[in-house]
């Protein structure tokens, strides 16, 4: 007899309590293995195709794309066939109905099969096989299972099994950020395949009807609620999330300093002149943080406010801000530390193309210490930035520009910088940052400052 298993949306990284469907990959009746993706979803840190636990066919899927699922909540239902038909996912039963009769029969009859499994899918990782004796026997009588709807849709919209056909998903995501509901667009293409030209009419189409609509009567609502809303979301809605704990738990201060990088400019432009691979200006700047981190620990910490303990960090995860098409992300370049500024120059460059890619995994966008950010790319000289939850500090860079600047009792003109530290107050004093932030201008005015520390 066929054993029906919940997969539920699994826990896909640190402090990720949601995810939107973006694209299913499989559809009710069809035939799934064990570990294959199944669905990819949009969390609050990337894109992440999760694979299913089990072996078997698809009896429902839970959530159209475009919805939002808490985690812990029914992905989709999968028919397992009798023992050996799906691999580690169907491990033998039949000693267990011995053993386990009264456990099935018990309260928590509820605790679905998956909800012991499902922590952690993700592609690459796979999914732990469990003890076969923790395994229940999920009875198939259509009395004893949920009622899911396999294809949940408003009244006013006609019924549509399983995803709309869509030519790529940024014709997709066009029509989300336009509110337009697909399964409402006639496509042109082959089999009824919807294109980006039928979007775009479609949302030309429902502006137009929006424009020649009778204006509402007035009314004493504020001016404030006419305006555009964007729904606080994926990534910006981490973001928010993020640097409101940050302003709301961290009594932060700044300090800043302007700095000569004329002699880091000329050592780098040597370094590259020597061959071999270029060395970016971002991987010297981290070299010179990690040093300094070794100087000052007090910096490379975090707070436990439960203990009221600070927790020094042995080691050094740096962290650095990338803009991309999806908004800020913060990737974390693991143990710095032990990295040269050849092997910086390379994982700065491979986690700022996955990125651009939106090809980050939970894995890259955690376990930061301390974060470098270089804003100057985006033109401009200072800022006080704010700190990256739940680190203690963050150096802020901004542009390199000539500047007049008295050199050796001259006035010459040189490339100057400005720095900026923001730290948390609770686990230093001003002596402290100062003295961190003063070493990283020494270094940078003179590199040569880093030669008595390697």
């Amino acid at each position: 007899m066929a054993q029906v298993l919940e997969f539920k949306l699994p826990d896909l990284g640190e402090g990720l309590t949601e995810a939107e469907i973006v694209r299913w990959l499989v559809a009710v009746g069809d035939v799934v293995a064990v570990d294959q993706p199944v669905v990819e979803v949009e969390t609050a840190k990337a894109m992440v195709e999760v694979p299913c636990p089990y072996g078997g066919v698809v009896t429902a899927r839970y959530g159209e794309e475009g919805t939002e699922l808490p985690v812990g909540a029914p992905l989709l239902t999968v028919a397992v066939g009798g023992t050996g038909d799906a691999g580690s996912a169907t491990a033998p039963v039949a000693a267990e109905e011995d053993a386990g009769t009264a456990a099935v029969q018990a309260g928590s009859a509820e605790s679905a099969v998956s909800s012991e499994y499902s922590g952690n899918v993700l592609v690459g990782y796979g999914t732990a096989g469990p003890a076969a004796r923790r395994r229940r026997v999920r009875q198939a009588a259509p009395a004893a299972a949920p009622a899911p709807v396999a294809a949940p849709a408003p009244v006013s919209v006609p019924a549509h099994r399983g995803p709309v056909p869509v030519i790529s998903p940024l014709v997709r995501k066009l029509a989300r950020d336009g509110g337009l509901d697909l399964r409402q667009v006639r496509g042109s293409g082959p089999e009824g395949l919807i294109l980006r030209a039928d979007v775009e009419l479609a949302l030309a189409a429902a502006r137009d009807r929006q424009a020649t609509a009778p204006e509402p009567a007035p009314s004493a609502a504020p001016v404030t609620s006419a305006g555009e809303r964007v729904p606080l979301r994926g990534v910006r809605g981490a973001v928010a999330d993020k640097l409101s704990r940050s302003r709301t738990e961290i009594p932060d201060a700044t300090c800043w300093v302007d700095a000569d990088a004329t002699e880091l400019m000329a050592a780098r432009a040597v370094m590259n002149a020597a061959g071999g691979p270029k060395i970016s200006l971002l991987a010297l700047l981290a070299r010179i943080c990690v040093h300094a981190l070794a100087r000052f620990p007090e910096l490379n910490s975090t707070v436990d406010t439960a203990a009221r303990e600070i927790v020094r960090l042995p080691d050094v995860h740096l962290g650095f801000a990338a803009q991309t098409p999806r908004g800020l992300v913060v990737p974390v370049v693991k143990d710095a530390g032990r990295r040269t500024a050849e092997a910086l120059t390379e994982e700065f460059g491979r986690l700022t193309e996955a990125a651009r890619q939106s090809a980050l995994t939970p894995a890259d966008l955690t376990g930061g210490t301390f974060t470098l950010n270089n804003y100057g790319v985006f033109g401009v000289d200072g800022s006080t930035p704010i700190i990256n939850h739940p680190e203690a500090a963050m150096l802020g860079v901004g542009r390199i520009v000539p500047k007049p600047w008295v050199h050796r009792g001259e006035l010459a003109v040189r490339q100057v910088v400005q720095l900026s530290l923001t730290f948390d107050h609770r686990v230093c004093d001003g002596g402290t940052a100062g003295g961190f932030l003063r070493y990283v201008a020494d270094c940078v005015e003179q590199p040569a400052v880093l030669l008595r520390t390697v």
